[in-house]
């Protein structure tokens, strides 16, 4: 391969990393606890954009079931995000050649 070649090829990864970024950016998932109690509305920058807890949840005036259920709640979302991403660089990388051993 001719290095000429391989900086072709760079540059479009660059650009599509670039524009996968956006991608995540603008995309949003939802992590739920609690049978959907608590839900946390997180991009896929992980920015948490909006987080909801029933009126019940209250009710119970549990301080530290309310905090595990935002955590878990949280912690689902940036896992889902996580995997996205993961997915999409698998992609993006797909029919590159890269050295033995080499993983994102």
């Amino acid at each position: 391969m001719n290095i000429g070649k391989m900086m072709q090829q760079a540059k479009k990864m660059q650009e599509n990393m670039k524009q996968m970024q956006e991608d995540m950016a603008a995309m949003e998932v939802t992590g739920e606890a609690g049978g959907g109690m608590v839900k946390v509305l997180m991009s896929g920058d992980r920015v948490v954009r909006r987080v909801d807890i029933d009126p019940a949840v209250w009710e119970e005036q549990d301080k530290a079931l309310i905090e595990d259920l935002v955590a878990a709640a949280f912690n689902q979302a940036a896992g889902k995000v996580g995997e996205i991403q993961k997915q999409q660089q698998q992609g993006l990388m797909a029919g590159m050649p890269l050295p033995p051993g080499f993983a994102l």
